[in-house]
């Protein structure tokens, strides 16, 4: 099987930042949300909001 280079690249990258936060999986996604404030991008979120009741 031919190797991907975008994967391979996608891993290396999954590898190092799960080993930069000690594996710890809350602590990465701390730290991809303060990276995802700080970017100024817009994020979108899927989760379905509750609807008020009148």
């Amino acid at each position: 099987m031919m190797r991907d280079p975008i994967i391979d690249e996608v891993r290396r990258v999954r590898e190092h930042e799960a080993a930069r936060h000690g594996f710890d999986v809350k602590a990465i996604l701390v730290a991809a949300k303060r990276r995802q404030r700080r970017s100024g991008h817009k994020v979108v979120s899927f989760v379905k909001k509750e609807k008020l009741s009148a």
